[in-house]
């Protein structure tokens, strides 16, 4: 492809972090003991025009993005074995190939929301798929959730999300999703107020002029809030099976944080069901 015929992409603030984490995937896939091994995003970051090197990733810093996906990916296919038949809300998906990678069987309805810009966005990169569906909206948008049938399981993952919202705006959109299907599964990651107090030293976070706003402490910060959930596995980033693959330096901080209980639950990973 030409690179007249690529993609040009502008983007500022939170969706422009997904570009970040779009590109740790990528490099990933290159490496020779990948993480994730996202072959898509590998293909489709050539397809579009943009100076990766504002993403401030690099192959050694993938880690951070790959093992958190690679662990969404895991708590995915355990709900969708349980439940062929379910419904799929990937909220705030990004430029994630998550419908590809998991390639849920014809039972599953999948549909990936995001603003309208990255909604548009993907349906230039990735080709149509029967039972794949992609809504521009913000999540945070009360409107969407009522174009989509109520009437079987829900898998809802939120990855790289709540952290961008609001608190009050993240805990209406989990109680919309827990009134509007019979029961299911939310998934998601968190930072806790540490995290998000100490933003200034996220290099994604900060060139994107992105701002982080929820902290998460743990479970009793969800349950007290969204009634019917109930809490299935509540993990730190660095216990994480999806972890145990990462070497070398990042290994080091990542032992490093985790002697002090702030530092190490300042990444987490909630799985709830109703």
């Amino acid at each position: 492809m030409s690179h007249s015929e690529k993609i040009h992409v502008d983007l500022s603030g939170a969706p422009q972090t997904m570009l970040a984490t779009f590109y740790a995937k990528a490099l990933d896939a290159d490496l020779p003991e990948p993480i994730l091994n996202d072959t898509h995003a590998r293909d489709i970051v050539d397809r579009i025009d943009y100076d990766w090197s504002r993403t401030m990733i690099t192959a050694k810093r993938s880690p951070a993005v790959t093992t958190r996906s690679a662990h969404f990916d895991s708590w995915a296919r355990a709900f969708l074995a349980e439940h062929p038949q379910a419904v799929v809300l990937h909220l705030g998906c990004g430029l994630d190939s998550r419908f590809l990678r998991l390639n849920p069987g014809p039972g599953v309805e999948w549909y990936d929301i995001d603003y309208p810009e990255v909604a548009g966005l993907r349906r230039k990169l990735y080709p149509k798929h029967d039972h794949y569906h992609v809504i521009s909206a913000s999540v945070t948008d009360p409107a969407w959730i009522a174009d989509i049938a109520g009437d079987r399981p829900v898998l809802a993952i939120g990855e790289g999300l709540t952290m961008y919202l609001k608190q009050d705006e993240g805990i209406a959109l989990l109680r919309r999703i827990v009134d509007h299907f019979p029961s299911g599964e939310i998934q998601f990651d968190a930072f806790n107020t540490f995290g998000i107090k100490t933003q200034w030293s996220n290099a994604v976070v900060r060139r994107s002029g992105a701002t982080l706003y929820w902290g998460i402490n743990g479970p009793d910060d969800i349950i007290g809030a969204v009634p019917g959930l109930q809490l299935i596995e509540w993990v730190s980033a660095f216990d994480s099976l999806s972890f145990q693959r990462v070497r070398g330096a990042y290994r080091v901080v990542a032992t490093l944080m985790s002697l002090s209980r702030t530092s190490r639950f300042m990444a987490q990973y909630h799985r709830y069901a109703f």
